[in-house]
């Protein structure tokens, strides 16, 4: 018996696909094209398949992606085929693409589901930037496991030999493609695929990505996965992965950056108790001037205002707005339609948690929902809390509508605290107030609405919404009660994380031109689109007046001088450019003179401030950590090993 030869053996593989020359397809150029399209597709399929197996580690969900209506594999198996006709088209002969997109595709696939074995979460684009770490961690790897990871290298070896190899032989056995096949390809492909692209901001709605079954769901990345599938899902995340220095980013650089001349050690602070609410979706409607109210839905925390809590989001992404308040750090320095708490914090991080707890405090955060949303548990565990108390270690709180309520909520705030002798820090971020608002999400609103420019619908949307700001209110009052009886100061800061998602409310009431809110507009627009109420009061002290519009990376610094301490970063840094600036937003930065920068970032200059608090942030999320000793000594303690 005559052994075939690689080359033969090769020719056969893909001679089974109809990947022979054109000219054995007979002299019909439609023919060809046709058999060619069909099994470029049955390839698509092949990639979309296996990538789902390697990436869920089994069949469970595969078939019902790839055949069912309301999920988005065919749009999936469409987007690969039109990926495989383009590189078809580019190189030249068909079928050649899939030696070469083929283990693009299917790498990643196969490295999340190995991930998925250890950890939680699904492979994201941003574990790219941590490969620093994976390289640190290999010896200890090799170490426990010398004969799987020397498997592993002599398979990961074997693998590439093997594609250079195929890539090689098949030169002579893939089809030729003339202009005629070349230009269809393109033509076909080209601007399908530059459509499709345009569908892929997660942060933008489309009603064509909707209709493909298409949903982003960047807050639960794991449903983000099972429903969109690997590739898709991977794909919304890639804008998300590109972060590089900035310019100049340096240890001397770091070294260079001002800290505050007097040791922050040399103040002790009150150690006064801080207790800091993240409202959901708390707002003042009283704003929309053409809607009347039978009485003012917050009065507590209008005559407790210190000013306004200038939100960089809206509708939604209640964690950005939660990473800014906790850290200091500004989404602004980050890729547009990021989320550091899905993409970023795989590491320790210094934020107020661990301030406080270097401080002799206890630090707890409080949600009433599950700790997978927003990945809070991961998150607020590398923000350094002692405990975080969510819906699985809560008791059963009474609910408004299908959420907990801001009463039971801060019930177990006070209780929790009643029951703590140290001083603390708790961060809560409440529920009640999140959307939809339903029409009898309450038994009674006792704010009657009088809204004539709004139809029936939206008017029920606002009342709804009016009565949790109500109770909202109401919340706030009861802490405050509380805390005026203590003997220890407490601190109090309440504020909204954003604008709450009220629709033709705000279009027919005149109060914004479109249903969701400008991204970049004038100052007096975007303060109109992002306030949000900003209560910060002290038992000892009252109210802290004329805050002013901050944005929410700002918070740290006022907390922590509120608290009587002094600190490099919070009240150094941060002091520095709250001195300056009010905002600091993606698009303009917003000076204390109500001025505005817009577009700061492509300036060819930028404020040294400004340039100094981004290089530090990228120094501590991404960097070498040059300026922990320096800047955050309690985060260069706690990293210190058996600290």
């Amino acid at each position: 018996m005559v052994q075939s030869s690689p080359k033969s053996l090769v020719a056969n593989i893909f001679s089974a696909f109809g990947a022979t020359r054109e000219r054995e397809l007979g002299s019909s150029w439609i023919a060809q094209l046709i058999v060619q399209w069909i099994n470029t597709a049955l390839i698509a399929a092949a990639i979309v398949l296996l990538s789902e197996i390697l990436a869920r580690g089994s069949m469970i969900d595969v078939v019902e992606y790839m055949t069912s209506t309301s999920r988005p594999g065919l749009v999936a198996v469409g987007v690969i085929f039109l990926i495989l006709a383009f590189t078809d088209a580019i190189i030249g002969k068909g079928y050649q693409s899939v030696l070469f997109v083929g283990p693009l595709l299917l790498l990643p696939a196969f490295f999340s589901g190995q991930k998925q074995l250890f950890l939680s979460d699904p492979l994201f684009p941003s574990d790219l930037l941590f490969g620093r770490q994976i390289m640190e961690l290999l010896p200890a790897m090799v170490a426990a496991e010398p004969m799987k990871a020397v498997g592993l290298a002599v398979a990961s070896l074997a693998f590439i030999v093997a594609l250079f190899a195929l890539i090689w032989k098949s030169r002579k056995v893939f089809p030729r493609l003339n202009l005629v096949g070349r230009g269809m390809r393109l033509a076909l492909s080209f601007p399908l695929l530059a459509g499709f692209i345009s569908l892929m901001d997660p942060m933008a709605f489309s009603a064509v990505r909707d209709r493909l079954n298409i949903v982003p769901m960047m807050w639960d990345q794991k449903e983000n996965y099972r429903h969109n599938g690997f590739l898709m899902a991977f794909a919304f995340n890639v804008p998300m992965a590109r972060i590089s220095a900035p310019d100049g980013y340096s240890q001397p650089a770091i070294t260079d950056i001002p800290s505050d001349r007097v040791p922050a050690s040399f103040y002790s602070g009150r150690q006064a108790d801080v207790i800091v609410v993240m409202s959901e979706s708390l707002w003042d409607p009283t704003r929309l001037t053409s809607v009347r109210y039978s009485e003012d839905p917050m009065p507590t925390i209008r005559a407790a205002t210190s000013g306004n809590m200038f939100s960089p989001e809206f509708g939604g992404m209640t964690a950005n707005v939660e990473f800014e308040a906790l850290t200091g750090f500004s989404n602004a320095f980050l890729p547009y339609g990021s989320i550091p708490y899905q993409q970023y914090i795989r590491r320790p991080l210094p934020s107020l948690a661990t301030f406080f707890e270097s401080k002799g405090y206890v630090t707890k955060a409080f949600h009433p929902f599950q700790s997978w949303f927003w990945n809070r548990q991961n998150v607020y565990q590398a923000l350094g809390f002692q405990q975080f108390r969510s819906e699985e270690n809560m008791p059963t709180m009474d609910k408004r509508g299908i959420f907990a309520s801001d009463d039971a909520l801060t019930r177990y705030i006070i209780k929790e605290a009643d029951n703590t002798e140290a001083p603390f820090f708790f961060f809560a971020v409440t529920l009640q107030g999140h959307g939809p608002y339903e029409e009898h999400r309450y038994a009674k609103n006792t704010v009657e609405v009088d809204a004539p420019t709004l139809s029936d619908a939206p008017t029920k949307t606002l009342a709804t919404y009016t009565q949790g700001v109500k109770e909202a209110d109401q919340s706030l009052k009861m802490l405050m009660d509380w805390a005026k009886k203590r003997r220890r100061e407490t601190i109090i800061v309440m504020f909204g994380d954003h604008l709450p998602p009220l629709g033709e409310v705000y279009t027919q009431s005149g109060y914004m031109p479109n249903v969701v809110a400008t991204r970049k507009a004038s100052v007096p627009t975007m303060k109109r689109e992002h306030e949000t109420p900003l209560v910060v009061w002290s038992s000892k002290r009252g109210v802290q007046k004329d805050i002013g519009s901050v944005s929410p990376s700002q918070l740290p610094h006022v907390v922590v001088r509120l608290a009587g301490y002094r600190h490099p970063y919070y009240t150094g840094v941060l002091g520095r450019v709250a001195e300056r600036y009010t905002v600091v937003d993606r698009h303009q930065l917003i000076g204390r003179n109500a001025k505005s920068q817009a577009d700061w970032s492509l300036a060819g200059t930028v404020d040294p401030l400004i340039r100094d608090y981004r290089m530090l942030q990228h120094d501590v999320m991404f960097g070498e950590g040059y300026g922990l000793p320096r800047f955050f000594p309690e985060q260069a303690l706690r990293l210190q090993p058996n600290s």
